[in-house]
């Protein structure tokens, strides 16, 4: 039985492209940290509408291990249990830091209706891809608010995420550093400042 159990975990960590090259026992904990992670990426959207979405996506954000900070104060939030209280909308989000953060696609609806966040910082996120960056980009409130955008050690982003950051009409400031899954630099950091040509582009790419 426990065999069979550790060949169903190899078909599906397989099937979502993980290796299974590592001894069975690693394999379970891979199956059981992303299971883990994902659940707490589950969008709840009766949260969203009694609370608000800024308080909504602090609470998720901090459950994956990333930092909010509010307009007007300079401190982070980072403790999901100190989370100020207040009246709707009093806490708005201006700057996210999601250092060695477990956040991924299946979250991103929380970032939705947030109007005021200017500053996002994406750093060793190992479930960070170009679906993420894709669905970053096509949030409307983002396109508007987004200014500042750093991308750092997130081996699963590639040229086609990069790109698709050109949605972003007012981002002003992009760092990109340590991304081995950009292969095109040149045609693909072009292309980008073609589209958006007052962006500010720093790179720190091999």
């Amino acid at each position: 039985m426990a065999e069979c159990r550790v060949q169903q975990i190899a078909c599906w960590l397989l099937a979502r492209g993980h290796s299974v090259s590592a001894s069975p026992s690693k394999a379970v904990t891979l199956e059981s940290k992303t299971w883990k992670e994902t659940v707490k990426s589950r969008v709840d959207h009766e949260r969203i509408r009694a609370v608000g979405p800024d308080r909504a996506a602090s609470e998720w954000l901090l459950r994956c291990g990333a930092r909010v900070r509010y307009q007007g104060s300079p401190k982070w939030q980072q403790d999901y249990n100190a989370l100020p209280s207040g009246p709707l909308g009093k806490y708005r989000i201006e700057a996210i830091s999601a250092t060695d953060s477990c956040i991924m696609h299946r979250g991103f609806d929380y970032l939705d209706g947030l109007e005021h966040v200017r500053d996002i910082k994406l750093e060793k996120c190992m479930y960070i891809q170009d679906q993420c960056l894709q669905r970053l980009s096509e949030t409307s409130s983002l396109q508007r608010s987004l200014q500042q955008l750093q991308i750092i050690s997130c081996g699963n982003v590639t040229d086609t995420g990069v790109l698709a950051l050109h949605r972003l009409a007012n981002l002003k400031y992009l760092y990109l550093s340590d991304l081995p899954g950009i292969r095109e630099k040149e045609k693909t950091f072009r292309v980008l400042q073609q589209a958006l040509p007052k962006l500010e582009l720093e790179l720190d790419l091999e």
